[in-house]
């Protein structure tokens, strides 16, 4: 079930960005974000445990997706996909016209991911990413203009 995150969700949160990310955001500041308008956050929950989470930062009519995880006990199940659609959807909603990520040129999973739904490699930033140092890939998807 993919759902807003809650409060109640930080702690499971924060410890998925422990385990899955060099650089994790701390429980402080992923609730700090958590309340701002700004920022949408949605969690993917099984059986009351939050085993993914994604989130989409608005900067006017864009939506910068921020990290996207899931326990590596529940891959393979679609989980991911569902979170970012569900992030693109909800975005779409509050007006977000153009969406774009970062992605660690070496995980080859999430890049097929995003351009099955729509994103297209428009750069790289060159060792953007610590722990190990990798470039990132810019990826883009934009919606047609009506």
């Amino acid at each position: 079930m993919i759902r807003r995150m809650r409060k109640s969700d930080l702690p499971a949160v924060a410890k998925l960005e422990e385990k899955y990310f060099s650089v994790p955001w701390s429980e402080h500041a992923l609730k700090q974000s958590l309340e701002k308008p700004e920022y949408l956050f949605f969690v993917a929950s099984e059986k009351g445990e939050a085993v993914g989470y994604g989130g989409v930062l608005k900067v006017l009519d864009e939506g910068n997706i921020l990290n996207i995880v899931v326990d590596e006990r529940f891959r393979g199940r679609g989980i991911g996909r569902e979170l970012t659609r569900t992030l693109l959807e909800e975005g779409k909603r509050q007006g977000m016209q153009a969406f774009t990520l970062e992605v660690r040129v070496g995980n080859v999973s999430a890049i097929r991911l995003y351009e099955s739904l729509g994103f297209v490699s428009e750069g790289v930033r060159k060792h953007f990413y610590e722990k190990p140092v990798e470039d990132a890939l810019i990826m883009w998807k934009r919606e047609p203009q009506q």
